[in-house]
C-alpha cells in the first residue's frame, strides 16, 4: 500500500516536500534553541516568549490569506512561493546578530511572513499538481519529509552547541546553509501545471464567491480551530524540558522525539487516508494530544517530557496533513490558495490566544495548567469531531 501510495505522488511535490524539508531543518535549528536564547541571554519571561512565538505564528497565519488570494487572482503559485522561502532565509542572517528582544522579535516576524507568503500558494500547488485519489499521500509526503527537516534542525543545533561550547550566536550561523539550498531547490526544481495557469481570471475575487467555501469547508477549519487551541507553540515543551532539569545541551532532543513520532507516521497515515481511514485517523490522533498532554503535566523528568513530546509527533502526524489533504478536497479548484489562506488565517488567531493563554497559565499558575489546559481543549475538538462525524468529507 505504502509502495503505491508513493507512486502516485507528483514529482513536483517530491520536490516540494524536500524543499520543506532544507527551511525546516534551517527553522527548528533556530527554533530549538531561541528560547532558551531569549530567557537566558536575553532575559525575557515566558510570558514574553509565549507573546512573541503567538504574535510571530498567527503574522504567517494572516499572510496567507492575502498571499493565497493574489495566487488565485494571478494563477500563479511559483514565484509567491520563491517570495515566501527567501524571506524565510533572510531572516535567518538576523539571530546570530540579535543583541535585543525587539531585534529577535523582528527577525521572528520577517522569518514568519515569509511563512505566510509561501504558505497558502504551496499547499495549492500541491492541490494543483495531485491527482484526487492521491491527496492523502501528497500531502502526508510532504508532512512527513518536513518533518525529517524538523528531526535535522534539533540534532544540528545540539551538534552545534557541542562544537562551539555552548554558543547559541555561532549555532544559528549554521542555519543560513539550508535556507539558501532551498531558495535554489524552488528555482530551478518546481514547475506549475499547465492546465493551472491556463487562462486568466476575469475578476478580483469576491465576497460572494466566498459562499462557494461552503459548510464542508467550515466544518474542516472548525476542528482545526479547536486542534489550535489545544496545541500551542513547541516553545514549551522546550521550556518544560529545562524546567524538569534536563541540561540545556540535551534540550534539543525534546524536538527530536516529536519529530521523529510525526516524520515516521504522517506518510503512511496520508496513504491510509486516501482508503477511507480518515475519521478514524483524526480521532486517534486527538486522543494522543491528551494523552501527551497528561504526560507533559505530570512529567517529573527528562523521559516523561520525552514520551510526551513523542505523543505530540504521534497527534500532529494523524492530523495535520490530513486537515490540508481535506481543505483541498472540499474547495473549489480556482478558490484553492484562497481557502487555504482563510483556514490559515483562522487557526492563526487560535495559536496566537493559545500561545498567550500558555504563557499566562505558566507564569500565573505553573506548567501543568498549561498542558492540563491543552487537554480540555482537545477534548472540546473530540466532541465536536463525534457530533459532526457523518460532515467529514471524504478525500477523492
Amino acid at each position: 500500500m505504502l509502495t503505491d501510495g508513493w507512486r502516485r505522488v507528483p514529482r513536483g511535490v517530491v520536490v516540494l516536500g524536500f524543499v520543506s524539508l532544507l527551511m525546516d531543518a534551517s527553522s527548528e535549528l533556530v527554533h530549538a534553541l531561541l528560547p532558551l536564547f531569549m530567557v537566558t541571554v536575553l532575559g525575557a519571561s515566558t510570558l514574553v516568549v509565549g507573546v512573541i512565538e503567538g504574535i510571530a505564528e498567527a503574522t504567517a497565519m494572516v499572510v496567507k490569506v492575502f498571499s493565497g488570494y493574489l495566487s488565485d487572482l494571478t494563477r500563479r503559485r511559483k514565484p509567491l512561493v520563491l517570495l515566501g522561502y527567501g524571506l524565510g532565509a533572510a531572516s535567518k542572517l538576523a539571530f546570530p546578530l540579535a543583541t535585543t528582544l525587539g531585534f529577535v522579535a523582528g527577525a521572528r516576524f520577517v522569518d514568519r511572513i515569509g511563512k505566510g507568503i509561501r504558505g497558502a500558494p504551496r499547499d495549492a500547488l500541491i492541490a494543483d499538481l495531485t491527482p484526487p485519489e492521491a491527496r492523502g499521500a501528497s500531502f502526508g509526503l510532504r508532512q512527513a519529509l518536513d518533518t525529517v527537516g524538523a528531526i535535522a534542525g534539533p540534532l544540528l543545533a545540539l551538534g552545534a552547541m557541542a562544537w562551539f561550547a555552548g554558543d547559541f550566536r555561532a549555532a544559528f550561523w549554521i542555519a543560513v546553509i539550508p535556507a539558501v539550498l532551498c531558495v535554489l531547490l524552488i528555482a530551478l526544481g518546481v514547475e506549475e501545471p499547465a492546465h493551472a495557469q491556463a487562462g486568466k481570471p476575469q475578476a478580483p475575487i469576491t465576497l460572494a464567491d466566498l459562499h462557494r467555501l461552503d459548510r464542508r469547508f467550515v466544518i474542516v477549519t472548525a476542528i482545526a480551530v479547536l486542534l489550535t487551541l489545544a496545541r500551542f507553540s513547541e516553545a514549551f515543551l522546550v521550556l518544560r524540558a529545562q524546567g524538569v532539569g534536563m541540561a540545556l545541551a540535551s534540550v534539543p532532543w525534546v524536538m527530536v522525539a516529536m519529530t521523529i513520532v510525526y516524520a515516521l507516521v504522517a506518510f503512511p497515515a496520508g496513504v491510509l487516508a486516501d482508503h477511507g481511514h480518515l475519521p478514524r485517523l483524526i480521532a486517534g490522533g486527538l486522543a494522543a494530544l491528551v494523552a501527551g498532554d497528561v504526560v507533559l503535566a505530570q512529567a517529573a523528568g527528562p523521559t516523561g517530557v520525552l514520551a510526551g513530546a513523542a505523543l505530540w509527533g504521534l497527534h500532529l502526524a494523524l492530523t495535520q496533513g490530513l486537515l490540508s489533504a481535506l481543505v483541498a478536497a472540499v474547495a473549489p479548484p480556482d478558490l484553492r490558495g484562497t481557502a487555504f489562506g482563510v483556514f490559515n488565517l483562522a487557526c492563526g488567531v487560535a495559536l496566537f490566544l493559545a500561545s498567550a493563554l500558555a504563557g499566562l497559565l505558566w507564569e500565573a499558575i505553573g506548567p501543568q495548567a498549561t498542558f492540563y489546559t491543552g487537554a480540555g481543549f482537545t477534548l472540546l475538538a473530540m466532541a465536536g469531531l463525534w457530533w459532526r462525524r457523518r460532515d467529514i468529507p471524504a478525500l477523492a
